[in-house]
């Protein structure tokens, strides 16, 4: 694969703050035109890792580079081809939403007309048009967010850094920011997203690296993770209640594996290893005249795959998880 197809080399990154190793080795290989989500709890080093990618913080080991330039080295290069946007909204207060991005777009070189045609066509684009005449004091934490992304993208740079882009934002804003990212890349750029968020990451990402501890703890799509913590589990719930022991006795002789009922003993739990032995399950309920009024076969969330990588879970504040996962590697460093 010829170099200039990598957005993103880096080996062995290391930061230090005093005695502590913020990131401790980090190894990322980010394709172009894709959608790359580093996740994990805060304290990561997540944004650590992407400042020093972007040219923010000198790394204290290791190399890294952006479509084949050296970001030591490079820097000023580097700049020319990525937009950052942080956690928090870095824009000035006092001036409206179209008087922020206009003097942004300046700042890039556009001209007055063309800033004030991609100013309007941002805030359309983030659904605040209403509010364009507004100063930033009277919007609410979101619609900074929107904004700050908005200000990031005027120039579009091949390689975007999204640093927690939807913290603190509502569902509904939260769906239109993903879908924001998704066209990004469709019209040519490459995301880096960093996420605490575990549907963020499953939604999102091509490839996902969990990161604990300042290291790549695995890395992989969001499938090969599920499938490296375990097997699928199939569950099962028999319409009439007193059916629930025969129908585990045929679960556990067709799957062949131990199964379990829950407490309130209205479900079966199995895992699966097999897809297609199913079907001779379904067989075998309908010939004992045992009817379902539930199946459903469930992947490993991308909290088990933290468990299990990592030794501790997401904290619940932090994982508004769904499912997701990756390929299990050893840390680098």
């Amino acid at each position: 694969m010829r170099q200039s197809e990598w957005a993103v080399e880096a080996s062995g990154l290391v930061k230090l703050f005093g005695d502590n190793r913020a990131v401790d080795g980090v190894d990322l290989k980010v394709h172009a035109g894709t959608i790359y989500g580093v996740l994990g709890p805060n304290g990561a080093g997540k944004t650590t890792t992407i400042r020093m990618l972007a040219t923010l913080l000198r790394p204290d080991g290791g190399s890294a580079r952006i479509f084949g330039h050296d970001v030591t080295k490079e820097s000023q290069v580097v700049r020319q081809l990525i937009g950052v946007t942080g956690q928090y909204a870095s824009v000035d207060e006092s001036l409206s939403a179209t008087e922020n991005l206009v003097i942004f777009s300046r700042l890039l070189g556009l001209g007055r007309a063309e800033a004030k045609r991609k100013a309007a066509e941002l805030l359309e684009e983030f659904g605040l048009a209403e509010a364009a005449k507004r100063p930033l004091k009277n919007f609410s934490g979101g619609m900074r967010r929107r904004l700050d992304l908005a200000a990031s993208l005027i120039a579009q740079p091949p390689l975007i850094f999204l640093d927690e882009p939807t913290t603190g934002l509502d569902p509904r804003t939260r769906n239109q920011m993903w879908d924001t990212i998704r066209r990004l890349v469709k019209t040519g750029s490459t995301v880096l997203l960093t996420t605490q968020y575990l549907d963020e990451a499953d939604q999102l990402a091509d490839k996902i690296a969990v990161i604990d501890r300042g290291r790549v703890v695995a890395e992989g799509t969001a499938d090969e993770l599920k499938a490296s913590v375990g097997t699928s589990s199939l569950h099962l719930r028999p319409q009439n209640a007193r059916d629930i022991e025969r129908a585990r006795q045929l679960v556990e002789r067709v799957l062949q594996v131990p199964s379990s009922i829950t407490a309130e003993a209205t479900k079966i739990t199995a895992p699966m290893d097999d897809a297609d032995r199913v079907t001779d399950l379904l067989i075998a309920l309908r010939e004992a005249g045992i009817h379902l009024t539930e199946m459903s076969v469930q992947k490993p969330t991308l909290d088990e795959v933290f468990l299990t990588i990592t030794g501790h879970g997401v904290p619940e504040d932090e994982a508004a998880g769904t499912n997701g996962s990756a390929k299990k590697k050893e840390a680098v460093g």
